[in-house]
């Protein structure tokens, strides 16, 4: 019998060991290359990708953040860290051209309109990116499984900026048709001297000029908020890997996108950067 009390109280012993080493072995920290793969229910904005000519499921899936990370201790089992990255996803397409006679000009194919096969060598392609960054700080509380394993439960809180660009273009670009101004003629003085047809000169319409390309980029800034559990194995004495399968969530609120970094689209609607995480990290500290 008192060998029986004598090993449940030495296994005891050893088993609450594992979970109550002193508070010290936690000091330190680590930093690292972090990948994070979300796994999004929808992008914003990509159902009307259709109508030029792409297909949003050629996105990829999980969507990809390359980023990095880093930890340390503060008090007890409390950690604090920070992590940063951007990730981006692009579908492209070159469509078929037809030309067809508008004959009532409505800028539309009518039935009994002319339809032929455009044979010059006009090629448009047309191109959608969607662009995620995130900069965000992490709080969590560490419990030990083992020595050198740890399981952790916490949360990462902080900005993100997603954006869709659709770029659209006629041909290929050359270098001197960057930098022309499409509206006109600007002399030494900053003067723009814009030119109009002699039937418009008392009330012109000031437009653009015939351009090889037209980039049109939506973008709004948001609160990301991504609870997850982790997982922290030290290998070797300064090298480890921490595994991390969270959920993240981000809205962006309705007329907060704005075109082209500064023109708000007031009838934007709400949307949602949402979906399943994981990130893995491959450190150097304690």
């Amino acid at each position: 019998m008192k060998n029986i009390v004598l090993f449940i109280t030495l296994s005891t012993s050893i088993l609450l060991a594992q979970f109550s080493y002193p508070a010290e072995d936690f000091l330190g920290g680590g930093i690292g290359y972090s990948p994070m793969y979300i796994k999004l229910d929808s992008i914003p904005g990509s159902s009307y990708l259709t109508g030029l000519g792409l297909d949003p499921k050629q996105f990829r899936d999980p969507f990809v953040i390359h980023g990095g990370e880093g930890f340390a201790h503060i008090t007890g089992r409390w950690r604090i860290g920070g992590y940063a990255g951007v990730g981006a996803t692009t579908v492209a397409s070159s469509p078929t051209i037809k030309v067809f006679s508008d004959d009532n000009n409505n800028d539309s194919l009518d039935t009994g309109e002319a339809v032929k096969d455009y044979t010059g060598f006009f090629n448009p392609t047309i191109e959608a990116k969607f662009t995620f960054s995130l900069g965000a700080t992490s709080v969590e509380y560490v419990m030990p499984l083992l020595r050198d394993l740890e399981l952790s439960a916490g949360a990462l809180m902080g900005l993100g900026r997603a954006s869709l660009a659709i770029d659209q273009q006629s041909g290929n670009p050359r270098w001197n048709n960057v930098f022309e101004n499409v509206y006109g003629t600007m002399d030494s003085t900053g003067t723009l001297y814009y030119g109009v047809d002699s039937t418009e000169y008392a009330d012109p319409d000031i437009l653009p000029g015939a351009v090889p390309g037209l980039l049109r980029d939506v973008s709004a800034t948001f609160f990301n908020f991504q609870p997850y559990i982790a997982v922290k194995w030290q290998f070797l004495e300064r090298l480890g890997l921490r595994i991390s399968v969270g959920f993240n969530k981000g809205t962006i609120s309705g007329g907060n996108w704005e075109l082209n970094g500064r023109t708000k689209i007031s009838d934007s609607p709400t949307s949602a950067i949402q979906g399943p995480s994981f990130r893995t990290m491959l450190y150097i500290g304690l």
